[in-house]
C-alpha cells in the first residue's frame, strides 16, 4: 500500500447502516449480508451519503473482525460505489481485546478505519503497544478517526497527541452522544462542550457526530451547523425526528441530508 500525502478530508454525511449489535428482529431492514451492504450503499448514496462506515457479521449476525471477508466486502463495494469514503470498524464490541483489533487493522491496511481510544488503552501499560499502533497507521497512510464518547475523553485524546503518545498535527475525530443502552440521551447543546475544547487545542481537527436516539437528525444538523460533519443510520438510530421509525437506512440519510441542506437556504435567506 502506498503511503498518502495526507488524511483524506471525512465525508460530509456517513452512514453507519447495521452496527456490531442490532438484529432484524430490531429492524427488518438491518443489512448484515454482503449483498445487503452493497444494497445498502447504493441507496444510501443516492439519498445523500457520501460515506459508509462498515461492520461485517458472521452468519449467526455477530460481530467479526476478519480480514478477508472485509478484503470481499470493499472491493464489492469499491466497484458498486467507487465515489463513496469507506470507513471500516475495529470495534471490541466485548468481542475482541485490542491486540487482536490493532493486529486485524494492520494486516487489512484498510484507507480509513475508526478506532476508539479507550478500547485501544484500558489501562497505563497498554499506551506503548497503542502508540506503536497510531505509529504504523501514521506511516502507513491509514487514516484513523479516533472516536471519542465524551468530553472528557477528547481531554485525554488531547492531551495524549501533546504528550507525543498520538503522532501529528491533523487528526480525524467521531464524537459520540448518548449511549446505545439509552441511559444518556443525546442532546444537541452538548456538541458545544466537545467544540469549545478543540477551540483550543494546537492541532487540527475534522469531526463527526453521531448521535443514539430520536435525537439523532436534530444533533447531526446541529453538528453541521459547528462547522462538523454526521453519522447517520440504524447502528445509532431507528427513528426519524418525529418519533416514527425509519423504513430502511436511506430514509435517515434523506431525513438529515434535507436537515442540513436547509441549514444553507436558511443562511442565504438571512443574509
Amino acid at each position: 500500500m502506498s503511503k498518502k500525502s495526507g488524511k483524506s478530508p471525512l465525508p460530509r454525511l456517513m452512514v453507519a447502516p447495521n452496527g456490531a449489535r442490532r438484529l432484524k428482529s430490531d429492524h427488518p431492514a438491518i443489512p448484515l449480508t454482503d449483498d445487503e451492504l452493497v444494497a445498502t450503499a447504493l441507496s444510501c448514496e443516492a439519498a445523500g451519503a457520501d460515506g459508509i462506515h462498515i461492520h461485517i457479521r458472521s452468519g449467526q449476525g455477530q460481530h467479526l473482525l476478519d480480514v478477508g471477508r472485509y478484503r470481499a466486502l470493499l472491493q464489492q463495494l469499491s466497484e458498486a460505489v467507487p465515489s463513496l469514503y469507506l470507513q471500516v470498524t475495529s470495534e471490541a464490541a466485548e468481542r475482541y481485546v485490542a491486540s487482536a483489533q490493532q493486529t486485524m487493522v494492520k494486516a487489512l491496511e484498510p484507507d480509513h478505519v475508526s478506532v476508539a481510544l479507550r478500547e485501544m488503552v484500558r489501562t497505563e501499560e497498554d499506551w506503548a503497544a497503542a502508540s506503536e499502533f497510531y505509529d504504523w497507521a501514521e506511516d502507513a497512510g491509514t487514516d484513523v478517526q479516533h472516536i471519542v464518547y465524551s468530553p472528557e475523553e477528547l481531554r485525554w485524546f488531547l492531551e495524549s497527541c501533546d504528550a507525543g503518545r498520538i503522532p501529528g498535527d491533523h487528526h480525524l475525530l467521531q464524537l459520540v452522544l448518548g449511549t446505545y443502552d439509552g441511559s444518556k440521551i443525546s442532546r444537541p447543546q452538548d456538541i458545544k462542550l466537545f467544540t469549545a475544547l478543540m477551540d483550543e487545542a494546537d492541532i487540527s481537527l475534522d469531526w463527526g457526530l453521531c448521535a443514539f436516539g430520536r435525537e439523532e437528525t436534530e444533533c447531526l444538523v446541529e453538528a453541521a451547523r459547528l462547522g462538523g460533519k454526521g453519522r447517520v443510520g440504524f447502528e445509532n438510530s431507528l427513528w426519524h425526528s418525529d418519533g416514527s421509525i425509519a423504513p430502511d437506512n436511506a430514509a435517515r440519510v434523506r431525513e438529515v441530508a434535507s436537515g442540513i441542506a436547509a441549514l444553507s437556504v436558511n443562511s442565504l435567506e438571512t443574509t
